[in-house]
């Protein structure tokens, strides 16, 4: 950590809080660790959503289809600090997509943005090298 620990960690906070919500499939605890419009950007397409509730109506769907490929949980494999200052946060993580049995079925490396606005830390933007697997789509979608 860098001369802003106290940004690292509430960054940090934020994302295992999100991880947490996204574990236990709790939309409302992962809008509360994001700021709209929210951004993400898979492979080469950029996803958008303007508003939580954007982010919100589109769970269900996901929900299917992280359940049909067999998923039971994600890991945080890795997580570390690529860059900060006091108001935004770079975080670079390894993620694990398992089964119940802990077996792996697909794991992928994303970048995380976090940034502070009035006072609160929240994901802005995240890039993700996620691909053949259950993905949310945003209701903007840019090539």
């Amino acid at each position: 950590m860098s001369e802003h620990k106290k940004e690292e960690e509430a960054a940090i906070a934020s994302f295992r809080r999100w991880l947490d919500g996204f574990n236990a499939r709790d939309v409302n605890k992962q809008i509360n660790e994001m700021h709209f419009p929210h951004h993400r950007l898979a492979g080469s397409k950029l996803n958008s959503w303007k508003t939580a509730k954007e982010w919100a109506d589109g769970n269900d769907k996901i929900n299917q289809k992280l359940y049909a490929e067999g998923w039971h949980h994600t890991s945080l494999v890795s997580l570390d600090v690529v860059q900060s200052n006091q108001n935004k946060v770079h975080v670079t993580v390894r993620m694990s997509r398992r089964r119940k049995d802990e077996t792996e079925y697909n794991g992928f490396d994303s970048l995380w943005i976090f940034t502070k606005v009035d006072g609160i830390w929240g994901a802005k933007l995240r890039s993700s090298y996620l691909s053949g697997s259950a993905q949310l789509e945003g209701t903007k979608k840019e090539n």
